[in-house]
């Protein structure tokens, strides 16, 4: 009984905050713990939790001083008030939104030592404005790549898992989904409306969550093709899947520019394509010949690198697919058959800048496969994936005005990767953090994940016990490593934490502060006066004074 009492009394000593205020910091905070002796007073070992001796390396020499960074801060703070005593209030002609798929903080801060160090920034980083999206459904607190991307294309929280539709459509209810009068219409629709150029660029199949909220109502982000919607025992005459909505449907059909992978979704079964891959479809249409056979002959259908650079200059449409479904990792892509998503973004804003007729265009860009590394805990895919995207990112901003063209980049939602421990400046972010030993005397990596596939290829389970493998006898720099995850998944998850959004061109001042994710598109269409609440004259081409 004196034991149980002595127990309690600890615990709510502990609970109650009673810890001593110097033990808490040594033990959230650890610090240099040196074990030497006598003529050697630093050398010798350090206890297992302490961080080493780390001897500071400089990037810069001038880094030591003081007078650096404070110079830094200056300039800094020059920038920021060129940058917003100035507001640009003028009409945004063009209109480019970009998402980094799974594309979470972490992955960016992530993606700057990858870049070459900590100081490091990508172009999106550089941009005047910034804020933090709300990225949850309207029915979960975790979001999904498709509801968020009703969120963001078509201004409404949807339900988990649906598509271009309102909340009012259950996941996988294909009566719902036929009713019109829960279909969203997407800021693609809007500029349609409007008369201007549209697009969208991809590396994952055309038909993914993410860009199908350009164009598509569905009630399951999965019914890519008929067979999936028959699948789930649906009618696909009354609920048209989503490589059908883009060949057919009223925004599809208009679309100047559909880049990415999906050519599976497009073929019928006993078809297949160039790389011999089969067709998916139940229904016997070959849609990307009905594609063809819908436009004049300055569209053009491509499907490699070389086919895509070589477009002439009077091509006035184009449908690229690349892939049978996801277009390879950039890492694994074979640079001569598949193009950058630079490129596509080249070439996408090369065709709707012709086809704008001075009226503008809207250009939808994902780099959708940062969301897949993170997904197999393959933290070194994921951040290569971002980098590439930010090359897509800087070409953007390079190749138009900020007096006419809005840039936005977000991301749908997070991860659950994190950066953590004690390294060292410069440190390998994708090696062994230098700072610290865990409470095993083990090693441990500095990126690692809440869940996921990484607990298998890390654990090693031995006599009923669980071990962890030691890191020093791994290549974690092999693109196929599965980063350490804490609790065993099949797939990482989603994370529900905000993300950033970043934004550059006429009225980026609107994209500060902590908003719902359905919020930017709004945004969007006001700049380009698109939205109810707009400001224009003459359909859009030119904005009333304030």
């Amino acid at each position: 009984m004196r034991l149980q009492l002595f127990f309690f009394l600890g615990l709510s000593v502990l609970v109650s905050g009673g810890e001593s205020s110097h033990d808490a910091e040594r033990r959230m905070h650890p610090v240099f713990s040196l074990m030497g002796t006598g003529s050697n007073p630093i050398g010798g070992g350090r206890y297992k939790r302490a961080m080493p001796q780390i001897v500071f390396d400089a990037v810069r020499s001038e880094e030591r001083y003081a007078e650096y960074w404070q110079g830094l801060a200056a300039q800094t703070l020059d920038q920021q008030l060129e940058s917003k005593l100035r507001l640009n209030t003028q009409l945004a002609r063009n209109v480019m939104l970009f998402i980094g798929d799974g594309m979470s903080i972490p992955t960016i801060t992530a993606g700057r030592v990858y870049l070459g160090g900590e100081e490091k920034q990508f172009a999106f980083e550089q941009f005047p404005y910034v804020g933090l999206s709300k990225t949850y459904c309207a029915n979960m607190q975790v979001a999904d790549s498709a509801c968020t991307a009703t969120a963001y294309l078509g201004g409404v929280k949807a339900n988990y898992g649906t598509i271009g539709v309102s909340a009012a459509v259950q996941f996988k209810d294909c009566q719902a989904q036929a009713q019109a009068a829960h279909h969203v219409s997407s800021i693609a629709a809007w500029a349609q409306k409007q008369g201007m150029a549209t697009g969208l660029v991809t590396t994952t199949s055309v038909t993914h969550a993410s860009p199908a909220g350009v164009y598509a109502h569905l009630a399951n982000r999965n019914w890519e093709n008929d067979a999936e919607v028959v699948g789930d025992n649906g009618d696909p005459d009354l609920c048209p899947d989503a490589a059908a909505q883009l060949i057919n449907s009223p925004v599809g059909q208009k679309l100047n520019v559909i880049m990415g992978g999906g050519r599976e979704n497009f073929l019928p079964k006993g078809v297949t394509d160039s790389s011999g891959a089969p067709g998916r479809r139940l229904d016997g249409r070959n849609l990307i010949d009905e594609w063809k056979n819908q436009h004049t002959n300055s569209a053009q259908y491509v499907e490699n690198r070389r086919e895509l650079l070589n477009l002439s200059n009077h091509t006035s449409r184009v449908l690229g697919l690349f892939a049978p479904y996801h277009m390879a990792y950039h890492l694994d892509a074979s640079p001569a058959e598949q193009p950058t998503l630079e490129e596509m973004v080249q070439s996408a804003m090369e065709i709707l800048e012709r086809q704008s007729a001075g009226r503008g265009y809207f250009l939808f860009v994902e780099g959708g496969r940062i969301d897949h590394g993170h997904h197999d805990t393959l933290a070194l895919r994921a951040i290569d994936e971002t980098a590439e995207f930010d090359k897509a990112v800087r070409f953007a901003r390079s190749h138009t005005s900020t007096d006419d063209t809005l840039i936005v980049v977000s991301s749908d939602h997070s991860h659950t990767m994190s950066l953590a421990g004690y390294s060292s400046r410069k440190n390998d972010i994708f090696g062994i953090n230098d700072g610290q030993l865990a409470a095993d005397d083990l090693p441990y990596a500095t990126l690692s994940y809440a869940n996921g596939p990484g607990y298998d290829s890390n654990y090693l389970r031995e006599g009923g016990a669980v071990r962890r493998k030691n890191l020093r006898a791994i290549n974690m720099k092999n693109k196929d490593f599965m980063f350490p995850s804490t609790v065993p998944l099949e797939s990482e998850t989603h994370g529900g934490d905000d993300v950033a959004v970043f934004a550059s061109g006429p009225y980026a001042q609107l994209f500060t502060g902590v908003f719902e994710q359905h919020f930017i598109p709004h945004a969007l269409g006001y700049a380009s006066c698109l939205s109810d609440r707009n400001m224009c004259v003459d359909g859009g081409v030119a904005r009333r004074p304030r």
